[in-house]
């Protein structure tokens, strides 16, 4: 089991509307993915969000990828996501874009795909229904590695068009591709993502057990691939999850309980209306529930978050591991959590826990990238 982190430009409270926190707040997680790099973790996740006051301002995430491949070394860097809808980003520049920074991290580069996450930032773009992005991503998914692999490319679909011969460019820098993913939040849609042989970036929270349906769907779907979307089957499954990780087993605890713990969990419920959520789940502006101290043990030993001191962390994530997933993504900042706290947590994870479970120096998309096959072999489209 690999392990990641996800930043997305979290900046809760009134340091949304002032400039200067909001710089703060981006160089805060810069220095989070720098800490992952340094710590073994393998994955650093970018969300990009459009008009999500608070939740995430990381609203050009090819942008923030670029500086970060100048100061990491080792980890890699995930788009989660890319939007594909060409109403939203034209299909040649997200292709431009990915085989950019494809280049700029020497290969580091995951190319995250989506459809995006609700109808608050849809109709920024004029989209007014997202169901209608669903065939968009269909067509425009399989057109991408296309034009990595020619050289004279058009297209006449339903949704865009290239209708004299270009050469997109830049092409990748390796061989074959970046890796490519698709964001996943119901059992269908895992599957689908195995069928086309992607990657699955399972954005969702819920207990431990409650997502094995949804890696079973994906290794289903992945062992049934016979035409891969790209030049390679991309067999991962990634899971969100919270997880505290502290030195005393006490402090780890103590973070759970604190007030606006659970805050970022109404901005979730404000903008990703497309999400299924409880009943009576609270909505910004609406106050979290702060979680009781009885309940600190059930989510625990349900599997709802992970958290204690490193040896308690491992054990509890014997459960992960046992489901089948591939990686662990772990959210960063937010939930109440000081800069240190977040260091900390990253040093011991990478210190004491991610070297018990994840024993591959390479990351696993790496060994899936050098099996690209040749059938888009570039010499083919002169």
């Amino acid at each position: 089991m690999e392990f990641g982190i996800t930043v997305q430009g979290h900046v809760p409270g009134a340091a949304a509307h002032d400039p200067v926190r909001e710089h703060a707040a981006f160089f805060d997680e810069i220095a989070l993915v720098r800490c992952a790099d340094r710590c073994g973790w393998k994955y650093a996740w970018t969300a990009e969000h459009h008009t999500l006051t608070e939740y995430s301002h990381l609203a050009a995430s090819d942008v923030w990828m670029g500086y970060l491949a100048a100061v990491t070394d080792r980890i890699h860097l995930g788009a989660g996501i890319f939007n594909l809808s060409p109403r939203v980003n034209h299909p040649v520049r997200n292709a431009e874009r990915a085989a950019l920074l494809d280049h700029l991290t020497e290969g580091r580069f995951e190319f995250g795909t989506g459809r995006g996450a609700g109808s608050h930032e849809l109709r920024t773009f004029m989209v007014e229904d997202p169901e209608t992005t669903r065939a968009e991503w269909d067509e425009v998914i399989r057109e991408i590695p296309r034009m990595w692999a020619q050289r004279d490319y058009t297209f006449a679909g339903d949704h865009f068009t290239v209708d004299r011969p270009r050469n997109v460019l830049p092409k990748p820098y390796l061989s074959g591709h970046p890796p490519i993913w698709l964001a996943c939040g119901n059992p269908g849609t895992f599957a689908k993502a195995g069928r086309l042989g992607l990657g699955a970036l399972g954005f969702t929270s819920a207990p431990v057990a409650d997502m094995a349906p949804l890696i079973d769907a994906y290794k289903e779907g992945i062992a049934a691939c016979e035409q891969p979307v790209g030049q390679f089957v991309n067999d991962n499954v990634l899971l969100a999850g919270a997880v505290v990780c502290m030195e005393s087993r006490e402090h780890a605890r103590e973070i759970l309980l604190r007030p606006g713990r659970n805050y970022i969990g109404t901005l979730v419920n404000l903008y990703h209306d497309t999400f299924p959520k409880p009943p009576g789940s609270p909505i910004w502006p609406e106050p979290a529930p702060d979680m009781p101290a009885e309940f600190v043990d059930v989510a625990i030993d349900t599997g709802w978050l992970v958290c204690g001191n490193p040896e308690e962390v491992c054990e509890q994530l014997q459960a992960h591991a046992g489901t089948g997933l591939d990686q662990l993504v772990c959210a960063m900042p937010g939930g109440a959590m000081t800069q240190d706290e977040n260091i900390e947590c990253l040093e011991l994870m990478g210190r004491c826990v991610i070297p018990e479970f994840d024993h591959d120096p390479e990351h696993s998309t790496t060994r899936y990238r050098r099996r690209a096959a040749t059938a888009h072999d570039r010499e083919e489209h002169r």
